[in-house]
């Protein structure tokens, strides 16, 4: 996880395309550079992917990081349910990233109903930095199923 650096009163902004703020993961190579984020919005998603796709207590040496999703795959599906995916999503990102705002949830079950999609929930999660809302970024993760 990224920290931030609170010296800086401007951190938000990108001012050099050359400078890498971050890895992209999976770790790949893109015409020959490291696969690294260039810009601060880039850098949270990444972020925001890798805490969504930690189960709580996974995490070595760092037992509070993470999300407990997997434990609703098997839940049934109802309004209950979604707000509960939705508070652990927020109050993971409340501790973990402070400085990201979260303008929506959705959660919702897989339509495809067939052999290892029958238990896949699908979230997703749109957000932009508290100090800069006018630029937005989501994800769209898939809990359970085949990886």
């Amino acid at each position: 996880m990224a920290i931030i650096d609170k010296t800086k009163q401007n951190w938000i902004y990108d001012r050099d395309e050359a400078t890498s703020i971050g890895l992209k993961l999976p770790m790949t190579l893109d015409n020959g550079y490291d696969a690294s984020t260039k810009t601060t919005i880039d850098a949270v998603k990444q972020n925001v992917l890798n805490l969504l796709n930690t189960e709580l207590g996974e995490r070595v040496m760092q037992p509070n990081l993470g999300v407990r999703l997997k434990r609703f795959l098997f839940e049934p599906f109802s309004e209950e349910l979604v707000n509960q995916v939705q508070d652990q999503i927020v109050e993971g990102m409340d501790y973990w990233l402070p400085f990201v705002q979260i303008n929506d949830i959705r959660v919702k079950m897989s339509d495809n109903n067939t052999g290892d999609f029958r238990s896949v929930m699908e979230v997703f999660v749109d957000f932009s930095l508290k100090k800069n809302p006018d630029v937005h970024e989501s994800i769209d993760i898939k809990v359970g199923g085949e990886k």
